[in-house]
């Protein structure tokens, strides 16, 4: 398939899927103004890519100016999984910027805690800190709707507490930086249909501890969430639809307990007045 064919089949054919839920999650969460210049982050994976080209899509066509970087860390990937993210750059005419970080090796030595959590925290970091170099306000992250309600799943069974992934964060440790995810409300099993549509091949996971560790951590976990939830749709083919709708309509006349700014507060404390 052409670059044209692949880039129309977003706009065309997974208009519905892909496109809409894209350009409605940018304005329903005002996840871009104009003048903003953002860093895409590219991992490698599927979702990352599809964020990069609805992204440039957008900047070409979109109602207000604003500036794009497309940006890929190597944290320490294989010869191999390197080259078919530059492969697959080429191949959809994305630009991108490739710099360096010794992550992999960071983690490789930690033996306590999670090497999951660690990671993800330690390219925040550094794609903060680039993308900021680039003259950037805002780095954009390929986290889609699955991911949005697979956390919430996970926080509620495994973290005893109600809280999601935001569609978009200002960063606490590099002021003037904001996350985004425009990807918020589009569904994985379309973009892993528009993959195969476009003939399309990126990496899976590319990190060695998965590997390594294969079905520990937060990875198992979060296989675990969407085979329930896959169970769930099978019974009720509205149960993720709802759950993500229901981060959007919570009652706090009947939630019994809350934290906000690390203040915790209850309904007893105005039960009666």
């Amino acid at each position: 398939m052409t670059l044209e064919q692949i880039e129309r089949s977003i706009i065309k054919k997974y208009r519905k899927e892909i496109w809409c839920p894209f350009v409605r999650s940018v304005k329903q969460y005002q996840l871009l103004s104009p003048g903003d210049r953002v860093a895409v982050c590219i991992s490698g994976g599927k979702d990352s890519f599809l964020l990069a080209k609805c992204m440039q899509e957008l900047c070409r066509h979109g109602q207000f100016s604003f500036g794009l970087e497309f940006l890929v860390m190597d944290p320490g990937y294989t010869a191999e999984n390197r080259r078919r993210i530059e492969e697959n750059a080429e191949k959809l005419q994305l630009p991108v910027h490739i710099f360096e970080s010794d992550i992999f090796a960071v983690v490789d030595s930690v033996t306590q805690g999670s090497a999951c959590y660690l990671c993800a925290r330690m390219r925040r970091g550094y794609l903060y800190e680039y993308a900021k170099k680039l003259g950037c306000n805002k780095i954009a992250l390929g986290h889609h709707f699955d991911d949005v309600v697979s956390t919430t799943l996970l926080s509620m069974f495994y973290g005893a507490e109600i809280k999601t992934m935001m569609p978009k964060l200002r960063s606490t440790s590099h002021p003037g930086m904001e996350l985004i995810r425009p990807l918020y409300a589009v569904r994985e099993r379309d973009i892993i249909a528009w993959t195969a549509h476009c003939g399309l091949s990126f990496l899976g996971c590319a990190c060695r501890f998965t590997e390594r560790v294969a079905g520990k951590e937060e990875e198992s976990k979060r296989r675990e969430m969407k085979e329930l939830l896959a169970a769930l749709d099978r019974i009720n083919p509205e149960a993720s639809n709802n759950v993500f709708r229901s981060l959007h309509n919570v009652a706090l006349d009947c939630i019994v307990g809350w934290r906000k700014d690390g203040k915790r507060a209850s309904f007893l404390d105005d039960y009666g007045k």
